[in-house]
């Protein structure tokens, strides 16, 4: 079975073809700079990627056929007909409270992905536009859509409700939805069979740390408290967003400086986080490099993040009333053998105590605890697509 996996931005489109059967990657590529002048990157299976500059990608229709004229082509494509994509799933990142799993998506899931927009202005908007490009160019291909949110619909009520007026919740549906989902949701499922035990047995918590960063709890398989929020905005200093911040200061700096609310939240967006404190780069391999230089500011923000997060696994830990295991994920949880290991120290109290050693590994999925440890320490790659292909192929069938 074949499902091509869709991520769609507002100007930009990544995709997959994979076989969640035997887990191959059958091409994989990007399309950007959709709308402007359109460069496309195809990459099939054992073969060097193929770059092309001024593709005419004026919508995301023309996107997607670049893609599957890439896939079909005589000498560089990877299967023999559009026949044998067996099904589309799009990656949607806001399923608000009406989406609680992946759903075949249908005029009746499209209405309701439509009236999330409000929640996720930037991203279900382009979602959406993907999702009909495909309807247009496939029509008789089972679509899904699989949500960014739906992993966290299982959090209680005390871990998603604000203390504001509860007549926000109620009218407005404003509270925790979390983000990151599909990508706690496979690891989550990969450190079970790492650790030999049912999913339902353990309590984990999970690091997805990268330009954009989160912390799940995960109880007995079902996310419990998450560290996003209402937006992606919330929780630990991330690349360029500040993460949680006295809601007081918005203010303050407003009056201050003349803002109104739009230059306000562009600042906390794009212009904090870790390039805020540091004013070098949302990068932390810069931010590593400038630190050794003795740049203070470099050093200070990489600390900010890592005890942020060392925070989050000590008040999870304390919620589920346990922990089983821990895992490091996404760009700086898999690479960043530097940043585990100053998240993690101290915690001995809790069990937890990392192999120098092992903890040198990138990108591999690996068992780092130290011996006498009585928490896991698992490291272990994200892989989004395959979950969606996962979830894609289940409901296809």
């Amino acid at each position: 079975m074949n499902i091509l996996v869709i991520n769609a931005g507002s100007s930009s489109l990544k995709y997959q073809l994979l076989n969640p059967e035997t887990q191959q990657v059958l091409a994989k590529g990007l399309c950007e700079r959709i709308g402007i002048d359109g460069k496309f990157t195809y990459k099939p299976d054992g073969k060097q990627a193929i770059k092309e500059a001024d593709v005419a990608m004026p919508t995301h229709s023309e996107a997607i056929q670049a893609v599957l004229n890439a896939l079909v082509d005589k000498d560089n494509g990877v299967i023999g007909s559009m026949k044998e994509i067996d099904a589309v799933g799009h990656r949607v990142v806001h399923g608000g409270e009406k989406f609680a799993k992946s759903v075949l998506i249908t005029d009746e899931v499209m209405a309701a992905i439509e009236e999330c927009n409000p929640l996720a202005p930037l991203h279900n908007p382009a979602n959406i536009i993907g999702i009909k490009a495909c309807q247009s160019l496939m029509p008789e291909t089972p679509m899904v859509a699989v949500f960014d949110t739906a992993f966290h619909q299982t959090m209680p009520p005390v871990a998603y409700t604000y203390a504001l007026p509860y007549e926000y919740y109620e009218n407005d549906k404003v509270r925790r939805y979390g983000f990151h989902g599909t990508s706690h949701k496979y690891v989550a499922q990969r450190a079970a069979a790492m650790l030999g035990k049912p999913i339902e047995e353990l309590k984990l918590i999970s690091c997805h740390l990268g330009n954009g960063s989160s912390v799940t709890a995960v109880d007995c398989g079902k996310s419990v408290d998450t560290s996003m929020g209402f937006t992606p905005l919330a929780g630990l200093p991330m690349g360029t967003r500040c993460g949680d911040i006295d809601a007081g200061i918005m203010e303050y700096l407003m009056n201050k400086y003349g803002m109104d609310i739009k230059e306000m939240l562009n600042i906390m967006n794009k212009k904090s986080g870790v390039l805020g404190v540091s004013g070098v780069s949302s990068d932390f391999r810069d931010l590593e490099a400038a630190g050794a230089e003795g740049n203070k500011r470099a050093a200070l923000a990489v600390e900010v993040f890592e005890y942020g997060v060392k925070k989050l696994i000590g008040s999870y830990a304390a919620a589920m009333g346990g922990v089983d295991a821990v895992i490091f994920t996404a760009g700086v949880g898999e690479n960043g053998g530097g940043n585990r290991a100053n998240i993690t120290a101290g915690l001995d109290f809790m069990g937890i105590k990392i192999d120098v050693e092992k903890n040198k590994v990138r990108g591999e999925e690996i068992d780092i605890s130290a011996e006498g440890a009585t928490v896991r320490t698992l490291v272990i790659p994200t892989n989004e697509e395959l979950m969606i292909a996962l979830d894609t192929a289940a409901l296809a069938k």
